[in-house]
């Protein structure tokens, strides 16, 4: 009877330790608060539900059972197994590991793109003005921000926030910007067919993070457009130039005679009188010291240049392009162009329009030392030409005047110079003044003015034209960076009609039908 009443008591402790621990329990996760009161309550509990636990092992020696055992072995395994994943996803919150597989290594930045972002001097962010989120965007903006907190992203939908995307200027859906402290520089604009480059990027963040600004002087007095806004004025150029931190300034040779030191590029744009000689002198002198040009020279003008492009072998052709396709009814005095040169100005633009109203062919003759790349091409005859008669009513081609096409209106030119070191000023340091070494001297040369004044620069490509004409010049692609862009290789397996066929045959019918006659034969072997 004893024993009886043992048991029974046992009973009854039983159900008083679950008991008093769920009371502790409950209590402290209502009460937020874990008192005294209630870990007490939570203690009690579970010492005698583990007293019952041992009592019943003791009473039983269940442990001494092989199922007991077996359960004890699955036990501890599982335990040892959650303990492990636990492990890693503890070191996994901690240390991140990436590894990318990919030949090319297209999921992983170039070490210029690392070294750049670890260095970043100050915060930058990216604002990318789209609805949706594409992941491989999205992808290379993360490996950005894994190697440094300064880099940070945020996708906006520009009609949800106009406010901040008129700030930026943003002009359509996929604009990409660089903003750090008071500068925004547009990266790059994406679409379906172009996604984000790591190349532009880590090139706009060094431009961005440089201290040194291009600057861009426009020669004025000879009758060159303005500028300013006007009728026939640059300034949406010179805006485009300023997004693109550059800095501009007019510049009057006859004034100065020398081009000044801190000139990145000096543009000609559109003189209609012709230069003094001490002019022409000076931006021969520069080109000489490693200095850029961009000359943009329209028909029925004679600036006397030609002393300077003799050395380049350039020789502007005084008749007038035309273009009598009708493509968009502009005209045969506008020639369009979509063909263009292979170079780093003209690379991105296929085989989209850029025009040209009243352009001059130039002529290209080789010289000892100087690169000549086309970069404007006209269509071929007979759907263009350089007609010799401006007077008749009637465009026609004469062979003994006129020149067929396909016709250059642009054409890039580099020439190597030797290194020139800059004269130290007294009371400066030797580190600050040391030698400068141009690597070559750059020039462009356009038979045409006209397409980047107000109202035709954001026309097509001509604005494109003029900015990255600029920019080449300036040579900002002279930078240390030098990322070349990750393709993935093309494992596609081209096959003819016949072999897509033999191919659909031999897995939906030849193959199958072996198995089955290899089972039937391994039954009638077994019976």
């Amino acid at each position: 009877m004893k024993t009886i009443a043992k048991k029974q008591l046992w009973q009854y402790l039983f159900w008083l330790g679950p008991f008093l621990g769920v009371a502790g329990l409950t209590s402290g996760l209502v009460a937020e608060s874990w008192s005294p009161i209630s870990l007490a309550l939570l203690s009690a509990g579970i010492v005698i539900s583990g007293l019952w636990v041992i009592w019943q092992s003791y009473q039983s020696q269940w442990w001494r059972r092989r199922s007991t055992l077996a359960g004890t072995n699955v036990l501890i395994a599982t335990l040892g197994v959650l303990a492990i994943v636990g492990l890693v996803n503890f070191l996994g919150t901690r240390y991140h590991l990436r590894v990318d597989l990919t030949e090319t290594q297209l999921f992983t930045l170039a070490p210029q793109s690392r070294e750049l972002v670890q260095a970043l001097p100050q915060p930058v962010k990216v604002w990318v003005f789209d609805t949706t989120q594409n992941p491989q965007d999205r992808e290379l903006l993360e490996n950005y921000r894994r190697e440094s907190p300064k880099f940070q992203f945020e996708y906006i939908d520009p009609q949800a926030k106009p406010g901040l995307a008129e700030k930026f200027g943003v002009k359509d859906y996929g604009e990409i910007y660089l903003e750090s402290q008071d500068k925004r520089q547009l990266v790059q604009v994406v679409n379906e067919n172009e996604r984000l480059s790591e190349v532009r990027l880590t090139n706009r963040l060094q431009q961005l993070n440089s201290t040194n600004i291009p600057k861009v002087y426009f020669l004025q007095g000879h009758g060159e457009h303005q500028i300013t806004a006007s009728e026939s004025g640059m300034s949406q150029a010179v805006q485009g130039l300023t997004d693109k931190n550059y800095t501009t300034s007019q510049l009057t040779l006859a004034e100065k005679s020398k081009v000044p030191d801190d000139a990145a590029v000096v543009v000609v744009a559109g003189p209609k009188r012709e230069l003094f000689e001490n002019e022409v002198k000076a931006l021969q002198e520069y080109l000489n010291r490693g200095g850029n040009l961009l000359l943009m020279i329209d028909p029925n003008t004679d600036p006397k240049l030609d002393s300077l492009l003799k050395e380049w072998g350039i020789r502007l052709d005084n008749r007038l392009a035309v273009d009598v396709s009708g493509g968009v009814g502009l005209g045969p005095a506008v020639p369009l162009v979509t063909d263009y040169g292979q170079h780093p100005i003209t690379k991105d633009f296929g085989n989209s329009i850029s025009f040209y109203r009243l352009a001059r062919p130039i002529e290209i003759t080789p010289v000892a030392g100087v690169v000549a790349t086309p970069l404007l091409r006209t269509k071929p005859y007979p759907d263009s030409w350089a007609e010799s008669d401006l007077q008749s009513e009637k465009l026609e081609f004469n062979a003994d005047k006129d020149l067929k096409g396909p016709l250059t209106l642009g054409v890039a030119l580099t020439r190597k110079i030797a290194a020139q070191p800059n004269p130290t000023p007294p009371n400066t340091s030797s580190e600050q003044n040391s030698a400068k070494t141009a690597s070559e001297s750059r020039l462009i040369v356009l038979g045409n003015s006209d397409f980047a004044t107000d109202g035709l620069f954001q026309k097509q490509l001509n604005g494109d034209v003029f900015l990255n004409s600029v920019t080449w010049l300036s040579q900002q692609d002279q930078q240390p960076l030098s990322i070349r862009p990750k393709e993935a290789k093309n494992r596609r397996i081209n096959l003819t009609t016949n072999q897509a066929n033999l191919l659909t045959l031999s897995s939906l019918l030849i193959l199958p039908l072996l198995g089955l006659l290899t089972a039937a034969f391994i039954w009638w072997r077994r019976r």
